[in-house]
């Protein structure tokens, strides 16, 4: 029988899921919200449309309301069937658990949860307000979710345990109070006017002294105290719930945020998730949450990931923008942060591309670009070609990856802005010039991985870079480039294709296209 998933180390000592005993590369995709709600759906618009897209693990929303339709009457029918659906195609499944919060609102909670408004109190805006969101300082409602999700985790545990088709679990979806800062509610009320936790203060403010115990939410957080009270509410929530899955079957389990991002202010996004200033209130209160994951949407994909890596954190990214650049995003994401794994939302829309579509779309982007790229997030006819080849050649080199993962040996390159030309990165034995190649939109982004294997070869994989070897600064040595190969990698080996020389060797460049080159050369000392 093989072992549960788990997070542990590499061989470098580098965080990895650990599946079957190694480290999983995850080359994922979201489905839509609705698409697991039916079986038949999901053969003929899911697994269909994926199939060629390498992909290797699917994220599929499970929501309370299918799982419960009545009060105490379980059906893991849907669930039942999703999982033998994955074991035919050969995918590995994470599974949402959209429960009592999604999106900011309660949408998936079964109907006799949605009319009941008395037994599952709504978290009300300024001025006593009520909205759709069950407040998560109802007792009752964070108690049923608790129960429903632990006979979740258990029909999991049945179904599933020995095979781990499932490999992790998340544990809500985008969690906040959406339009406000805080639950004005009554019962928020009084507990807003109430100190702050000392195990909150313990956490936060190590060694305070007594007075500091004492404090109010406005007195310890200022300006946001509002969102760190919603935080604090909402982690313990999730702990509730996510701790009684873990003692049925202890899958890792994470929670996933909507960004903060202009303007910032509570309320536009999710108040209280688990964005990047909320995690030391989220680590005191969700202890049995491992990951704390973006969704990335916006155009600082290099910021969110450094955010979200910070204190040496894990990254996993479940849902990623549906743009070309998707695809160039990737390679970074897995080589400068040694993401866990990498998901674009909707995946299986990007199976169904229609190529004159496509082409309608690109001729539009192409005409866009003076707007902000996070405008076009949305956009993704054509991005599944680029993709698809992405993943492939991710695949096939995943032995070398998580040979070298997490040493100096891999490094990652991304155009961060427009007036970004390009950069150096330093190998062993030389200097490789990277220059960014202007695109459309309609096309991958300036970005890739470098994997040096000696002190003088390398692969480089990524999209929309020009290549240039130059000896090392300061040393006085001087470059010969031997060799430029095309190729692929089988089973962990090399198998090298064209020799690349004359035009193609002068001008070196990855193209629109995921490309993969390898790189031989020399370095003498120059004659005195």
């Amino acid at each position: 029988m093989s072992k549960l998933p788990y997070i542990g180390k590499d061989r470098n000592g580098i965080p990895a899921l650990i599946v079957d005993g190694k480290p999983y590369l995850m080359l994922g995709g979201e489905i839509h919200n609705s698409s697991s709600s039916s079986l038949s759906y999901m053969e003929e618009k899911v697994w269909m449309e994926i199939r060629g897209l390498h992909v290797n693990t699917l994220i599929v929303p499970v929501t309370w309301e299918t799982v419960e339709p009545e009060e105490d009457r379980w059906d893991f029918s849907l669930v039942d069937g999703i999982i033998d659906q994955a074991r035919r195609e050969q995918v590995r499944l994470v599974l949402l658990w959209f429960g009592l919060w999604k999106n900011g609102e309660s949408m998936y909670v079964p109907f006799w949860v949605k009319s009941d408004t008395v037994r599952f109190a709504r978290a009300c805006y300024p001025g006593g307000i009520p909205s759709n969101t069950i407040t998560p300082l109802c007792e009752e409602a964070v108690r049923r979710d608790q129960e429903a999700f632990q006979q979740f985790m258990a029909f999991l545990k049945e179904k599933d345990e020995g095979i781990y088709t499932v490999l992790m679990v998340q544990v809500e979806n985008e969690i906040g109070f959406l339009n406000s800062d805080r639950d004005y509610s009554a019962l928020a009320g009084d507990c807003y006017c109430q100190k702050v936790p000392e195990e909150l203060i313990r956490e936060i403010c190590p060694g305070s002294d007594g007075r500091m115990e004492k404090m109010t939410w406005e007195g310890l957080f200022g300006e946001d105290a509002a969102e760190m009270f919603m935080a604090w509410n909402y982690a313990r929530a999730v702990e509730r719930i996510a701790s009684a899955g873990k003692q049925v079957y202890p899958l890792p389990m994470y929670v996933n945020a909507w960004l903060n991002q202009f303007p910032d202010r509570a309320g536009n996004y999710p108040s209280g998730g688990p964005v990047a200033r909320n995690h030391k209130v989220w680590k005191a209160a969700a202890r049995s949450i491992d990951l704390f994951a973006p969704d990335i949407y916006l155009s600082d994909f290099d910021g969110v990931c450094k955010e979200y890596t910070q204190g040496g954190a894990s990254l996993l990214i479940p849902e990623a923008r549906r743009d070309a650049v998707t695809a160039s995003n990737v390679f970074y994401a897995f080589a400068a942060y040694h993401a866990l794994g990498f998901s674009p939302f909707g995946i299986e829309d990007f199976g169904t591309e229609k190529e004159e579509e496509a082409q309608t779309v690109r001729k539009q982007q192409d005409l866009l670009n003076d707007l902000q790229i996070d405008e076009l997030a949305f956009v993704h006819f054509g991005t599944g070609k680029y993709l698809s080849r992405s993943y492939e050649l991710l695949d096939q080199m995943k032995e070398l990856y998580f040979r070298y993962r997490g040493t100096p040996a891999v490094q990652g390159f991304i155009q961060k802005n427009e007036h970004d030309r390009g950069t150096i990165l330093r190998l062993t034995g030389c200097e490789v010039e990277l220059t960014y190649q202007k695109h459309p939109l309609s096309e991958p982004g300036c970005a890739g991985m470098v994997i040096e294997d000696s002190d003088c070869s390398f692969w480089i994989v990524g999209c929309q870079t020009g290549i240039r070897l130059l000896p090392r600064r300061g040393t006085g040595a001087q470059l010969t480039l031997l060799r430029m190969e095309e190729g692929e990698f089988e089973d962990g080996i090399w198998h090298p294709g064209r020799i690349l020389n004359g035009d193609e060797l002068y001008h070196a460049l990855l193209g629109d296209y995921p490309e993969i080159r390898r790189f031989y050369y020399n370095i003498s000392e120059t004659v005195k």
